[in-house]
């Protein structure tokens, strides 16, 4: 019971692995917001946590997230933990840089990258010395993954500068990197003739699951991970590597 009494706020767990994370910090003791777009898919995993709070939130919009922490803290107190999950990922276009359309890449771009900071930014007001920060990057990230490749860099980038500039408070930010992983979302974007093809790249010859993620951010978010920030840790089954 790790997280006993802190209240850790998931953005886009409203299914996948964000509500593997809500579920997994609610586990081990957390009061969990679930901070969601889609009112149907988080009250349904609100309501199913011991001690969890749906508000829904668009991440791309910085007045929502205001609100979403504000009712975070009405109901709590406080907020120890984010973590930076929603994205627009499921249905997600198959086009790339040069011809998806702008006004698309833009809502996308609000999301995927400028989410973390809108939601960050409303956040940490609430969150006291000691705090932690999760945001979700992808392996996509150092493979020249398109318009999603390039909103998981700049999650990258981000968790290092914030990881920088919150250090002095003793709030810690680092980011996790799944491979691929199977969920809705996935099966709905990688047709199944593909995904034999995809373990077979892997070192370990499964896709990975949810519950996979789960464990890396209850390390990162927890004292166990006391001195570190500003990494990114990639949970992948050996798709990346990095020396």
């Amino acid at each position: 019971m790790r997280f006993r009494d802190k209240v850790a706020v998931v953005t886009g767990a409203g299914q996948g692995i964000g509500e593997a994370y809500a579920r997994a910090l609610a586990a081990e003791g957390a009061q969990v917001v679930v901070a969601e777009i889609n009112e149907e898919q988080g009250t349904r995993v609100a309501k199913d946590l011991p001690s969890g709070l749906f508000t829904r939130v668009d991440v791309a919009d910085p007045a929502s997230c205001e609100a979403m922490a504000a009712a975070a803290v009405e109901q709590f107190g406080r907020i120890d933990y984010l973590v930076n999950n929603a994205a627009i990922f499921g249905g997600m276009r198959r086009d790339t840089l040069c011809s998806v359309d702008l006004d698309y890449l833009d809502r996308f771009l609000k999301v995927n990258l400028l989410g973390a900071l809108h939601v960050t930014r409303a956040v940490i007001p609430h969150m006291p010395d000691g705090g932690a920060i999760v945001n979700q990057s992808s392996t996509a990230a150092w493979m020249g993954g398109g318009y999603y490749g390039l909103a998981k860099a700049g999650i990258n980038s981000l968790t290092a500068s914030l990881a920088a500039e919150l250090g002095s408070r003793g709030i810690r930010v680092n980011g996790i990197a799944p491979g691929p992983t199977d969920t809705e979302a996935t099966r709905g974007i990688v047709p199944e003739e593909y995904r034999g093809a995809m373990v077979q790249q892997l070192a370990l010859k499964r896709l990975g699951t949810p519950e996979d993620m789960a464990g890396t951010v209850l390390f990162l978010l927890s004292d166990a991970a006391a001195w570190l920030t500003g990494q990114v840790v990639s949970v992948d089954g050996g798709q990346i590597v990095r020396l």
